[in-house]
């Protein structure tokens, strides 16, 4: 089982606001689509809450929602009480790869527990004034490939790049 993690963030590693997004970027939702699609995508239940309902649960892929709330029913999702446990349910997939998609609290569990072997993170090039932030990692711990750089255009208000960092083997 691979597990990557995926992240937008801003200059302060900023990630939300108010359980949202601060900036529309249509060719970053693009590469998240792409990326994630027909893959399993991992999610606090905050910020399954946060995806407009027209869009939930994410099509074309697998919905697994972290929450404590042993009450909580999401449908066509599948709902996990533990990192552990979600992990634990999807450790023989050898196919499709385990998407941590947020919010702050699950990317820094994800981190802190040592269970993300790459991490796709598309910096934007502009501060925001979030309320949520992407944990401090340490960045020599991984190899650095960008994958794309796109400018700001009609469509998109801010530059933004996109790499990929692979852990480095100890």
């Amino acid at each position: 089982m691979k597990v990557s993690l995926i992240v937008a963030m801003d200059l302060e590693k900023g990630i939300g606001k108010n359980n949202d997004l601060m900036w529309h970027l249509p060719a970053d939702m693009l590469f998240f689509k792409e990326t994630t699609l027909n893959h399993i995508v991992v999610m606090g239940r905050k910020n399954f809450e946060s995806i407009p309902e027209r869009f939930r649960p994410l099509p074309n892929r697998e919905n697994a929602i972290l929450t404590r709330n042993t009450a909580f029913e999401a449908p066509n999702c599948t709902v996990f009480h533990s990192m552990e446990g979600c992990l634990k349910h999807y450790e023989n997939e050898d196919k499709r790869t385990v998407f941590i998609i947020g919010g702050g609290q699950i990317y820094e569990e994800a981190l802190e527990k040592n269970r993300v072997d790459e991490m796709f993170i598309t910096f934007v090039d502009h501060t925001f004034g979030a309320d949520t932030f992407f944990p401090s990692i340490d960045f020599s711990l991984w190899n650095e490939e960008v994958l794309r750089v796109h400018e700001a255009d009609s469509k998109n208000a801010y530059n933004f790049t996109v790499k990929k960092f692979t852990k480095k083997l100890s």
